[in-house]
């Protein structure tokens, strides 16, 4: 008899994910004698249902597939006991083969709210521990829940078609982190760790209403089902794929063209810019802006639409103040976007 179809839906995603990581360790030149003949793959758990799932089905495929597998556990000290919470899904992770496994403690910030905050914080960990281990990749349990999550959000901010593409099954600095359950729901990953008997750990920060995500989670979504009847978050999935496709297609192009819109020193010229799509033109902006400082994280639409105006509504505008201390001026036909 085999597993239950929860478990071997977990499983499958993950198998599939293992190959491609295979693939492309196997395409990387070698780093020298050192280099070992498997690749190290890690997944990111926080002891609840979903990445305990995906941990499990790690531990299950690796050792079938000449992977090494591991764990990291972030320890964002925001609860009392934290610290003791890390520990045991340290301990959850060993039992189930994986090595290594460390939990690694993070201070969080302010900047951005506390969810981006802790985000930042917990990508920072996961980043460092991966080159610590010389990891190729590092797994992440986002559901298709999430992703429908990340995609009303980003409608919510009016972000643009990139924002709603949600999260990418593949990111990160040279493919880094993998989300294998992107197609698979919220509770397969759960129902695959009660057939397992996996301990879980539901985080009180899932349900607080203080958290965009939690309200969104617990009222927002729900009350869109009742409206629109079953299938949202399929639905929402389904944007976030197309969406990706399309802001894939326009980011290209807009690198292909971008040299032919600057002068002999760098600099873009408005009237070439003019001539663009706006589509392509705001990435053009939006990508000069981030390469002058500005921070990406903080850099919504409003303020590309602001810049873009000096080439499309010109009127002697002073000049457009941006995050990280950047500033964009128009001066005699061109865009000059740099630090204040």
């Amino acid at each position: 008899m085999g597993p239950h179809p929860a478990v071997a839906a977990i499983r499958l995603a993950v198998r599939r994910v293992l190959h491609d990581i295979l693939n492309d360790h196997r395409a990387t030149p070698a780093a020298g004698p050192g280099h070992p003949p498997s690749p190290l793959v890690l997944v990111a758990c926080s002891g609840g249902a979903d990445s305990t799932a995906l941990a499990s089905a790690l531990a299950f495929e690796a050792p079938r597939l000449d992977v090494r597998a591991g764990g990291i556990t972030v320890d964002h000290g925001l609860q009392p006991g934290s610290d003791l919470r890390a520990d045991e899904v340290v301990l959850r992770l060993r039992r189930l083969g994986l090595d290594p496994v460390e939990s690694v403690a993070v201070t969080v910030g302010r900047e951005g709210g506390p969810e981006a905050a802790a985000r930042d914080a917990r990508y920072a960990a996961l980043d460092a521990a991966a080159a610590r281990h010389g990891a190729a990749a590092v797994l992440l349990g986002h559901t298709r829940d999430d992703q429908a999550e990340t995609v009303l959000l980003g409608l919510a901010r009016g972000s643009g078609i990139r924002s709603l593409s949600g999260m990418a099954a593949v990111s990160g600095a040279d493919g880094r982190y993998r989300r294998p359950f992107l197609q698979l729901d919220r509770q397969t990953a759960r129902k695959a760790c009660l057939v397992q008997a996996l301990p879980v750990w539901d985080d009180p920060h899932n349900t607080d209403p203080a958290y965009t995500r939690s309200r969104l989670r617990h009222e927002g979504l729900p009350a869109l089902e009742k409206a629109l009847g079953k299938g949202v978050v399929e639905a929402l999935a389904r944007t976030a794929r197309l969406s990706r496709d399309d802001a894939d297609a326009l980011d290209d192009w807009a690198r292909r063209v971008e040299g032919s819109v600057r002068d002999d020193h760098g600099v873009l010229e408005c009237a070439k810019l003019y001539a663009l799509p706006p589509a392509v033109r705001r990435r053009i902006l939006r990508r000069a802006a981030i390469d002058a400082g500005a921070p990406a994280g903080s850099l919504f639409a409003r303020h590309i639409e602001e810049v873009d105006r000096l080439i499309t509504g010109w009127r002697g505008q002073k000049a457009i103040n941006l995050p990280g201390r950047v500033v964009a001026q128009r001066q005699g036909g061109r865009l000059v976007i740099r630090q204040g």
